[in-house]
């Protein structure tokens, strides 16, 4: 179905190596205590319903606690884009049998933040195989730190790991539609792919897309502004004027409000690296509201102006 996809074992991603490679792994998880940013993710998502639009014959959007998530039904099986947190497995399959009455098939990560692959271990067992750039897993895989969260994760379960990777893109031609999955250069993070369906002209961005608020971009695992543009300008190189663009975040988009969205990271971008080339540091650079011109319009979701001002500066 896919090609360009390395079909490894767990032994071949380095998840399992005999008992010298579990041990710490185990030793890890155990150490890492299971943070409050998930907790209440989980807890949230217990009572979010999921919300079902439909975007093509056989192409609808989830959305509810975590990040956006897509479906694409048919007889070659169903494709589920991004998991959210465990809690909403339930709510999510229920969405899934709503529309569809095709058994599992592939579930695809667009990128290894738990609140779009909290959900990998409970769709596994539910039949899905899953996908994802060859980053997801290693990062899943091993204890990782959010610095702008003062937030450590442990590692997920095997079950949970992406088992089908690829480093550039995959591409297949699945329920009569031709897919494209490709990675970005380090943007959101390292692991960050997009998803296109060609006939549907559906175009899923993961957590390169905010739509409608200041983007989060974790400089911990990667994460650079001009990647975040750079990976804005793949979207709109992509999309045409009827492309349903799926963000990580936020409503539906289209192509003119990915534009909106490009224009305000760089006009943000060139003035923190303006005052950044002054010499300022970070804290005066974020007191003279470089984001000011945009706060009303993006400065309304969780990542504040001053924070986001500052993650721009840390990561030029």
């Amino acid at each position: 179905m896919f090609e360009g996809m390395n079909r490894r074992s767990f032994l071949q991603l380095g998840v399992v190596a005999g008992a010298a490679a579990v041990a710490p792994r185990w030793m890890n998880a155990q150490a890492v205590p299971l943070p409050e940013m998930v907790t209440q993710g989980r807890a949230g998502a217990l009572k979010t319903p999921v919300k079902t639009t439909k975007l093509y014959d056989n192409i609808y959007l989830f959305q509810g606690a975590g990040g956006n998530m897509a479906l694409q039904t048919g007889h070659d099986g169903n494709v589920l884009i991004d998991s959210s947190y465990a809690t909403a497995v339930p709510h999510i399959l229920e969405a899934v049998a709503a529309v569809s009455k095709n058994a599992a098939d592939a579930l695809i990560n667009t990128h290894w933040h738990v609140d779009h692959t909290d959900g990998n271990e409970g769709l596994h067992a539910a039949g899905y195989t899953i996908f994802a750039h060859q980053k997801t897993p290693e990062r899943l895989s091993t204890v990782q730190t959010i610095a702008a969260f003062h937030t450590t994760f442990p590692p997920a379960p095997d079950s949970a790991l992406p088992v089908i990777t690829f480093d550039k893109s995959m591409h297949a031609w699945h329920n009569g539609d031709s897919m494209d999955l490709v990675h970005f250069d380090p943007a959101h993070t390292d692991s960050d792919i997009y998803i296109h369906f060609h006939n549907a002209e559906v175009l899923h961005l993961g957590d390169i897309y905010f739509n409608g608020m200041y983007p989060f971009i974790d400089e911990s695992t990667g994460g650079k502004i001009d990647g975040m543009i750079q990976g804005a300008q793949v979207g709109l190189s992509i999309a045409g004027s009827g492309t349903k663009i799926i963000p990580g975040h936020g409503p539906l988009g289209t192509r003119a409000d990915l534009q909106k969205y490009h224009n305000m990271l760089a006009a943000v971008r060139d003035k923190v690296a303006a005052i950044k080339a002054s010499g300022a540091s970070e804290h005066e650079t974020v007191a003279k509201k470089p984001t000011a011109e945009f706060d009303s319009v993006w400065g309304k979701g969780f990542m504040g102006p001053d924070a986001f001002a500052g993650l721009v500066y840390r990561t030029l």
